[in-house]
């Protein structure tokens, strides 16, 4: 895997997943342009403090920015116990924003990251709705159609993480084509981050009793970090459009 010389932005470097993928991309001689809500605990190469549920602070932030970038890797999340209106806004429609707002400063081969969930896993069955979210043009356009659409509260945070699985698979071959950019997922299962907590609560004791007889343990965020990176190098240069399962097997145990 080389990362040399590569500039790498991360949403979500202060915790978890995205503290990982940071150390490891700067070990592998990255540079590492960290953007978080909080502020990080380790070396980078430039922070930005900013919240992804703005789009008017995105657009500010972008000042602060990179003019070439290598890799985007949209790693910043809140769990479902947090407002519905607030998960969408900052797990898919700021997402896209700031993806979007990118285009112009990547290099060529460069690789975009989203991180999705197994939770997304069911995104076949609300694919028109999700398509009809993806056809939004812009940050605004989409929350007003999730006015209009309202997600419940229950299950928001699957389905935000669907509704990130089909954008990211619509735009990737025309991204990749006229852009020269990758766009993957990747889908983790629970994973030792400190929003553990809010998962068990957001999933409920029976759902998350199920799940912990399906799979062997929790993930480590670094070893999710160690897939993102992958994405992120150019051993990874021919793929694209793709959602890779980083959860122990567990996505094969609910077929």
């Amino acid at each position: 895997m080389i990362l040399a010389n590569k500039t790498i932005v991360i949403t979500g470097v202060s915790s978890g997943i995205g503290a990982d993928v940071a150390r490891l991309a700067r070990f592998h001689g990255a540079r590492v342009i960290g953007i978080d809500r909080n502020e990080p605990s380790m070396t980078l190469d430039g922070f930005v403090k900013i919240d992804l549920g703005n789009p008017t602070a995105i657009d500010t932030a972008l000042d602060t920015l990179p003019e070439k970038i290598d890799a985007l890797c949209n790693i910043a999340g809140v769990p479902g116990t947090a407002d519905a209106e607030l998960v969408g806004r900052v797990n898919y429609l700021g997402l896209r924003h700031l993806s979007e707002a990118l285009i112009p400063r990547f290099n060529q081969g460069a690789s975009i990251v989203n991180v999705a969930s197994v939770l997304g896993i069911e995104w076949p069955e609300r694919l028109e709705q999700h398509k009809a979210l993806a056809g939004t043009s812009y940050f605004e356009e989409g929350a007003a159609w999730l006015k209009k659409n309202p997600v419940p509260q229950e299950t928001c945070y699957q389905y935000f993480k669907e509704a990130l699985i089909v954008w990211s698979t619509q735009q990737a071959f025309t991204w990749f084509r006229d852009h020269g950019v990758r766009m993957n997922c990747v889908a983790p299962g629970p994973v030792f981050t400190p929003i553990l907590g809010d998962f068990v609560s957001m999933l409920g004791e029976e759902r998350v009793q199920k799940d912990a007889e399906r799979m062997l343990r929790p993930a480590y965020s670094d070893e999710v970090a160690e897939v993102i990176a992958f994405l992120c190098s150019d051993a990874s240069r021919w793929v694209c459009g793709v959602n890779i399962p980083v959860d122990g097997g567990l996505a094969s145990t609910y077929l």
